[in-house]
Formats: structure tokens, sequence, C-alpha cells
């Protein structure tokens, strides 16, 4: 017999309380192109997948360490930590992401994690980009494990994780959903206490 629910969390701006490449473009002295680029896949402007190449090849030269180590350090939406740590066999992080960025964050939280995937070069900076992540294909994976996926995210980039999903949440947490989003969620909630105190009763 399957589990009965998987939750699904996007992670930028909903697991984070702040979108993870900013923080890494602040630190490193990128933040006016790769918040541009950001901002521009958050409304849609750019597809996603351009989008983050371009960012990519933007930090491709920072040790993967160091962008690991800025990761680390972003900022939880606390009670969402929370729920996933206390739910860790059927939460999950779907991020665009790359996993070799994100590897410590996610290991903190204990659940299980779909992302993009790169390479390290010889001389631990980014290399090829082996994966880029399209959020629909965990959510066919997930459903045929269990007999519901919930999914929570806030971006345009989320849409396709929400057309396969049985139940979908656009959180406002951070910012505001996207008016896409908005339109094909089941639940619109704006504070992580609410958003956990919804999952528990679904």
């Amino acid at each position: 017999m399957k589990p009965n629910t998987a939750y699904c969390f996007d992670l930028d701006g909903t697991v984070t309380r702040r979108e993870v490449l900013p923080i890494i473009a602040a630190e490193l002295g990128l933040a006016e192109e790769i918040g541009f680029l950001t901002e521009m896949t958050i409304r849609g402007q750019i597809p996603f997948e351009m989008s983050f190449r371009l960012r990519c090849r933007l930090l491709a030269e920072i040790e993967v360490d160091t962008v690991a180590r800025i990761v680390e350090q972003v900022p939880l939406e606390e009670p969402i930590a929370r729920f996933i740590r206390q739910h860790p066999d059927n939460s999950y992080i779907i991020t665009g992401n790359l996993d070799v960025w994100i590897s410590r964050l996610a290991s903190s939280l204990g659940c299980g994690i779909f992302s993009s995937k790169a390479e390290i070069r010889p001389n631990g900076r980014l290399g090829a980009l082996t994966h880029i992540l399209r959020k629909s294909q965990p959510i066919h994976e997930l459903s045929t494990r269990y007999d519901r996926v919930v999914c929570i995210g806030e971006g345009f980039n989320d849409m396709p994780m929400f057309e396969e999903a049985d139940i979908g949440i656009a959180y406002g947490g951070v910012h505001p959903p996207a008016r896409e989003l908005i339109s094909n969620s089941t639940y619109i909630i704006s504070e992580g206490e609410a958003l956990c105190r919804l999952l528990n009763t679904l």
C-alpha cells in the first residue's frame, strides 16, 4: 500500500526566507546582474532554463565550496523547516538550484531532494551542467509512490509542479506569489505557521 501524502516544497522564497542566488551574488559582488535575472525569472519573463544557465555562467569562476558555505547560512522559514524535519520520509525539496551548491543546506533538513546537477572541475570551480531539473518530473515520480502529492511554491517556475500536483498551495511568506501560480492553486497562504497548520489538516 502506498503512503498517503508527499509534501513538495520549492526552496527559494518558500523554505528559505530569501532567494538563494541573490544572496550568493551579494556576497560575491554580482548582486545587480543576478538580481535582474532572478526577478525576470520569478515573473516568468525569462524562461527558467535560460536564466539559470546565465546565472551559473556568472558564478562559474567561484569555488563551489565557497558558494556552498554561503548557501548554508541562508535563513530558513523556521515553521516550514520544522515541519519538514518532523516529516522527513514524505517531505521533498524541489529546486532548480544545483546539488553542489545546496547539499549542505538540504542535509540540514533531512528530507528528500530533487535538484539540478553539475560537475565540479579539478580546480574546485563549477563545471558542466549535467541536469537541469524540470519541476514536473519529480511530481510524476512521486505520484507513483504516494496517494496524493501536495506542492508548495511561489514563483512562475513552480507552475509545472502545480499542474501535476493533487493540491497546490501558493505561498506568499517572502514575496507575493506569481499571478499565474495563484490561478492554479487550491490554497493561498501568506504565513509559515498558517501553512503548517493547513498541511497538518490535509
